[in-house]
C-alpha cells in the first residue's frame, strides 16, 4: 500500500530523535500556524480540499485512496481527502514494536516523564497564540458545526489540561508507595505500570478534547497508542498531533490511522494478541462489540442516557438560571454530547414556570450562529420516527420544537432538528415503553417527566433501571433530598445543587461513567492513572541471612 510505504510528497526523512520535519506545504497559507497543513479559513473546499494523512512509524503518509463520503456538514461539498485505509500491516507492526513494559516505566527510561512534561509546557504555550487558537476553533467548527463558544471551550479545556501536566506533573502520575516488610531487608513497593501497546478510539462530537486528553494520558503512563478518530472530524486531531511534534513529541510515540469503523474492527482482530487495552469513547453498541472482541481488555466511556432531577424546593429567584442550564444541557452542540440532558424529571412545583422559560430559550437557537446545527449520527427520517413513536404513547405531549430545519444546504446524510422536548407520563417509564423512552436520540432533544411528592420512589426506581451511568444532575438546595437521590444512584459524574448541570467535561474534575468495572475516566490525575496503568507490586527481600539459619524440616 503506497500510503504506508512511500513518504508523502514534499516530506523529508526523519530528523534525529524520531522527529520528522513538518510536511512542506504546496501553497503559502496566511494566518495558519507553522505546523498546520490544512486551511480551514480559505481552503477545505471542493476546489481546494484539505489533505488528511496517516502517521505510522514516525512518518506522515498521503493516501492513494480516499473516502468519497466525507462531506462538508454545512453544504455537502467534498472538502477533505481522508484516507480510506484498509491495509494495516504497518500499524500492527507499530503496536508490536512496543513491549508490554511500555515506552517507559518507573524503572525504564524515566527521563521520558520529564520529556512529556516539557512537551506539555511548550504545546500549551503555543496554544496561547491567537493564530493557533483561531485555527483550531475554525477547524473544529468546519467539521463539527457548533457555536464558536462551544468550540472555544473545547480548545481551552485542552490547553489547560496541557498546562496542568507541564513540568513535573507527568512524573507525579507514576507515584508509588511502600510498606515495611516482616524482617530486615524486606519491603513491598507498589508501582503504576503501563500496558504497552494500546488503542484509542474517539468520536466525532469533541474532535480535539477527547482524543487529545486520552492520548496524552496514555503517553504519560508509558503506553504507545494507536489512535483512530471518527473520520468525519479526524483532521482536527491530526493537526493537534502535528502541534505536539512541533513542541517536541517524538513522532514515533504514536500512530494515527484514518479508516472506516468496520476496517478498524479488522485491525483490532489482526492485532488482538498484541493490543493490551482498547480505550473507546462512543456508542454503547460499538463499545460492547469491542469488549467482546478484546475479551474485556477495554476502558469504556460509552453512551449515557443522562438524567436531571429537579427537586421540590421551588425558588423563583432560581427559575431563570435553572431554565437556562436545562437549555444548555439539552441543546448545546445540537445535543451531541455524551453528557447531554436526555431526560428531565421536574417536580410539579416547578413545571408551570420552568417549561415556558425553557420554550423561550429554545426558540432563540438557530442555524445562523450554530446554536443549532447538523446532527451527524441521526438522519431526519430516523429522528422523525422516534418522535412519532414517543408521541404515540398515551398521555405524551410535544412541549416545543419537533420540526426539521429549513432554508439550509446541510446534506441529506445528516439530520436537522430544532430544539425539541416531549413530555411523557411517569407511568410510561414504569411499563412497556421504558426502552423507547430511554433511547438516546443524539441530537437537540429531551424527554420531560413531571412528578410529585408521592412519586420520588418511583423516580428512583426508573433511575435504577437506566443502563448507562455517565452524568446526572440533582437540582435542589434541600440536603435531605440531595442525599436521598445520591444514595440511590451511581452516575460517575454527578452534579448536585441549584447550579447542577449534566454537561461539562473540564480538566479539573473526573469525567466518566460509574457502575461498570470497565469505565474510563478523562482529564484528572486519578482518571489517567486508573485508565492507563495497572498496579504492580514488587517485594524487595534482600537479607541479611538470619543468624544460625539452617534448612528447616519439610512443612
Amino acid at each position: 500500500m503506497t500510503d504506508l510505504i512511500e513518504p508523502a510528497s514534499g516530506t523529508t526523512s526523519p530528523q534525529p530523535a524520531d522527529r520528522p520535519k513538518p510536511e512542506v506545504r504546496s501553497v503559502t497559507l496566511l494566518n495558519i500556524p507553522e505546523f498546520a497543513t490544512v486551511d480551514p479559513f480559505n481552503g477545505m473546499t471542493a476546489a481546494r480540499p484539505g489533505t488528511v494523512c496517516n502517521l505510522v512509524g514516525g512518518e506522515w503518509h498521503v493516501a492513494d485512496r480516499v473516502r468519497d463520503d466525507i462531506v462538508d456538514p454545512m453544504n455537502g461539498a467534498r472538502f477533505l481527502n481522508v484516507p480510506d485505509t484498509d491495509e494495516f500491516a504497518a500499524f500492527v507492526a507499530g503496536l508490536r514494536s512496543c513491549p508490554k513494559p511500555g515506552l517507559h516505566n518507573p524503572f525504564r527510561r524515566p527521563q521520558r516523564y520529564l520529556m512529556l512534561g516539557s512537551v506539555c509546557a511548550r504545546a500549551a504555550a503555543m496554544m496561547h497564540d491567537k493564530t493557533v487558537s483561531d485555527f483550531f476553533i475554525e477547524l473544529t467548527q468546519r467539521v463539527m458545526p457548533k457555536s464558536r463558544a462551544q468550540c472555544a471551550g473545547e480548545y481551552e479545556v485542552t490547553r489547560t489540561f496541557l498546562e496542568n501536566f507541564a513540568g513535573d506533573r507527568v512524573r507525579f502520575l507514576g507515584r508509588g508507595f511502600s510498606n515495611p516488610g516482616d524482617h530486615p531487608g524486606q519491603e513491598s513497593r507498589g508501582y503504576r505500570w503501563p500496558f504497552g501497546p494500546v488503542v484509542v478510539i474517539a468520536p466525532f462530537n469533541f474532535p480535539l478534547e477527547i482524543p487529545a486528553l486520552q492520548v496524552m494520558g496514555a503517553l504519560f503512563m508509558g503506553n504507545r497508542p494507536l489512535v483512530k478518530v471518527d473520520s468525519k472530524v479526524s483532521v482536527v486531531f491530526e493537526q493537534f498531533v502535528r502541534l505536539l511534534i512541533h513542541a517536541g513529541l517524538p513522532a514515533g510515540d504514536l500512530d494515527l490511522v484514518h479508516c472506516r469503523g468496520s476496517n478498524m474492527g479488522k485491525l483490532i482482530d489482526q492485532a488482538r494478541d498484541t493490543i493490551r487495552l482498547v480505550q473507546f469513547t462512543g456508542s454503547s453498541g460499538v463499545a460492547e462489540h469491542i469488549a467482546d472482541a478484546m475479551h474485556g481488555k477495554v476502558r469504556l466511556e460509552d453512551a449515557g442516557f443522562d438524567w436531571k432531577v429537579i427537586g421540590p424546593d421551588f425558588d423563583a429567584a432560581w427559575l431563570d438560571y435553572v431554565a437556562w442550564q436545562c437549555d444548555q444541557d439539552a441543546y448545546n452542540a445540537a445535543g451531541q454530547k455524551c453528557s447531554a440532558q436526555s431526560i428531565l424529571f421536574v417536580h410539579e412545583n416547578w413545571t408551570r414556570g420552568l417549561i415556558p422559560a425553557m420554550r423561550d430559550l429554545a426558540a432563540r437557537r438557530c442555524l445562523d450562529d450554530l446554536t443549532l446545527g447538523p446532527v451527524l449520527s441521526w438522519t431526519d427520517q430516523r429522528m422523525r420516527a422516534h418522535i412519532d413513536a414517543l408521541l404515540a404513547i398515551d398521555g405524551s405531549e410535544l412541549l416545543f420544537g419537533g420540526n426539521h430545519l429549513s432554508s439550509h444546504s446541510i446534506p441529506a446524510c445528516y439530520g436537522t432538528l430544532d430544539a425539541t422536548a416531549i413530555r411523557v407520563p411517569l407511568d410510561a417509564l414504569l411499563g412497556d415503553s421504558f426502552d423507547l423512552v430511554t433511547t438516546e436520540l443524539f441530537g437537540p432533544f429531551q424527554v420531560v417527566v413531571e412528578y410529585g411528592d408521592a412519586d420520588i420512589e418511583r423516580v428512583l426506581a426508573i433511575l435504577e433501571r437506566i443502563s448507562h451511568h455517565l452524568t446526572a444532575a440533582i437540582v435542589s438546595s434541600d440536603i435531605a433530598f440531595q442525599n436521598r437521590v445520591l444514595s440511590a444512584t451511581v452516575n460517575g459524574t454527578t452534579y448536585c445543587g441549584m447550579r447542577a448541570r449534566t454537561t461539562g467535561a473540564p480538566q479539573n474534575h473526573w469525567f466518566g461513567p460509574s457502575g461498570d468495572p470497565r469505565a474510563a475516566g478523562i482529564g484528572t490525575p486519578e482518571a489517567i492513572v486508573n485508565t492507563w496503568s495497572g498496579h504492580r507490586e514488587i517485594i524487595m527481600d534482600q537479607g541479611p541471612l538470619p543468624p544460625g539459619w539452617s534448612t528447616p524440616a519439610s512443612a
